[in-house]
């Protein structure tokens, strides 16, 4: 191919026909920056014409339009010491053209027959990419800013409902004090448990930052020795273990799985063992196999006879749990025997991986 060119009379010809032919505005230079040819592309971009840009130095096209100091830099400094250089980013107001953002690569060749040197100039418009760069960064700013101001909402709207919860849980307290009837201050105390119950699933929930995906192990780890701390005293000794795979949950499921597991612990607490028993024991356990999950409270108490006699099939927690298994499209079983209650919480069927209470 070199030898075919240099057989080629004209190849002056050639030189310019090539650079006319470059889509991107493109300058060839000599040793001290004169223009020896442009693109047409050159040409449009920057509204100059032929007869003021050949033969004329760079810096002076254009009414001065390229004496920018960031192109001196590259041509003075940059290029004298390196053959090449690309991605040389210049940002300039052009008269008559505007603001624009160019990318200069440029080539310096050399002559073994000649000393004198050729310095190829090409430009990139990056005007668009660049404001679009911006576009991005701004919208990604601004839902940054909006993701902040809605982790502050909902803060103070966890503050403002631990707050609340609170305020009822006291209220009915102070009226269990200070009712007369045995029954009624039962009921009292029940909803008060209800409520602290709720305060302490929200409680953890907001512990864990507000993640919309939260993983199921530490949370009820986490509500089981809350519960643990609050209800089983040095008089009754009870071990409550929780074991639990990795899984992942909506926000939303883990408020209704921490409100059963609550309902179901605090029943096996205070029902499932009326008398001292070595060995004690509340299992709660929770697998998931893809979309599906299993969740079993178990007990090594006294079993149906005793868990009936407390909480008939109609009450309040049993109402409670059912209508969480039901939003939780899940469903329940429960199995009883002299040696304790297993109550199951099934979204689909999968097999039991976990060791059960003895």
């Amino acid at each position: 191919m070199i030898n075919q060119l240099h057989g080629i009379v004209d190849a002056q010809t050639l030189a310019e026909a090539i650079v006319d032919t470059i889509h991107e505005p493109f300058i060839v230079l000599d040793a001290r920056f004169r223009v020896l040819a442009a693109s047409r592309s050159f040409y449009e971009t920057f509204e100059v014409d032929p007869e003021h840009t050949i033969g004329s130095l760079l810096y002076g096209l254009g009414d001065g339009q390229w004496d920018i100091p960031a192109l001196r830099v590259l041509m003075e400094t940059i290029i004298p010491e390196k053959t090449a250089m690309d991605g040389f980013e210049v940002d300039h107001d052009f008269p008559g053209v505007g603001r624009r953002i160019m990318l200069l690569n440029a080539r310096k060749v050399l002559y073994e027959t000649s000393p004198d040197a050729t310095i190829l100039l090409a430009f990139t418009d990056i005007t668009a990419r660049r404001a679009i760069e911006m576009e991005k960064e701004e919208l990604l700013e601004k839902a940054e800013d909006l993701l902040r101001k809605n982790r502050v909402l909902l803060q103070e709207m966890q503050h403002r409902v631990a707050n609340s919860l609170q305020i009822i849980a006291s209220i009915l307290m102070l009226k269990a004090r200070l009712v007369t009837s045995d029954e009624t201050r039962h009921h009292l105390e029940d909803a008060h448990q209800r409520v602290m119950s709720v305060a302490a699933v929200q409680s953890h929930l907001h512990a864990l930052g507000g993640v919309d995906q939260i993983e199921v192990g530490p949370y009820l780890t986490q509500l089981c020795a809350s519960l643990a701390a609050s209800m089983i005293g040095d008089d009754q000794p009870i071990a409550l273990k929780v074991i639990a795979d990795h899984g992942m949950i909506g926000s939303d499921k883990a408020v209704s799985i921490g409100l059963i597991v609550t309902e179901l612990v605090i029943n096996a607490v205070k029902y499932a063992f009326p008398t001292n028993k070595a060995g004690a024991l509340v299992h709660v356990t929770y697998e998931s196999q893809g979309p599906d999950w299993k969740l079993i409270v178990s007990d090594n108490g006294v079993g149906k006879s005793a868990n009936d006699a407390a909480e008939t099939p109609g009450g309040l927690g049993t109402i409670i749990v059912k209508a969480l298994v039901q939003q939780l499209d899940a469903r329940m079983d429960v199995v009883s025997a002299a040696t304790g209650v297993s109550v199951s919480i099934t979204r689909a069927t999968i097999e039991t991986r976990m060791p059960q209470a003895a």
